[in-house]
């Protein structure tokens, strides 16, 4: 796949990330989003919660990176190359990935207080996101890097870390759409014959 290839598929794959998130979640009632489906685990807004909280961090970092590229206009077609760690970390977040992963105690919103802000700031992220792919088609996605959150002196390539915040984005949003499958088989009423 080339790097244009790989980008145009990322940016596909987030605006239907982001029309998941508005069809499925912005109509819901606040009791909904923060109803979870037993103890110990997330709410649809704490999920989104993890997810923003990456966003936070990476798209920071994300931009920092692209900013100090050189730009370049021959990469549009070459490979996009994987690295091994990055390969490692985008199959750890993966959907289908279903082995339970914890999360880094700053990351966890577990117990917090959330409101409907997190899903706004949820869209703005994936809106950066999607503006941060444009930005990186006159890159070297396989050549710059940016620093892994939780240790900065791991890096992967910007064409990795991209990969890997969209595969945890949709890790988290299937988790948040089987929370509301079940909140709502809870809330259905029975019916009386």
């Amino acid at each position: 796949m080339t790097t244009n290839q790989l980008l145009s598929t990322l940016q596909s794959n987030i605006h239907a990330l982001v029309e998941t998130v508005e069809t499925e979640f912005m109509a819901l009632p606040d009791k909904a989003l923060n109803t979870k489906e037993a103890p110990g685990r997330w709410s649809i807004l704490e999920c989104l919660e993890h997810l923003n909280r990456y966003s936070r961090y990476y798209n920071t970092a994300l931009a920092k990176a692209i900013a100090h590229a050189k730009t370049s206009t021959q990469t549009r077609d070459e490979p996009a190359r994987s690295t091994w760690l990055g390969r490692k970390f985008i199959a750890m977040c993966h959907p289908s990935n279903t082995k339970k992963q914890k999360t880094f105690k700053s990351m966890n919103p577990a117990q917090s207080v959330l409101d409907r802000s997190v899903i706004e700031e949820w869209i703005h992220h994936q809106e950066q996101r999607l503006e941060l792919l444009n930005d990186a088609r006159s890159i070297n996605l396989n050549q710059n890097h940016v620093p892994i959150e939780f240790f900065k002196w791991l890096r992967l390539n910007v064409g990795d870390t991209f990969q890997l915040l969209v595969a945890h984005e949709q890790r988290h949003l299937l988790q948040a759409l089987r929370v509301k499958g079940k909140v709502e088989s809870v809330r259905a009423p029975a019916l009386k014959v």
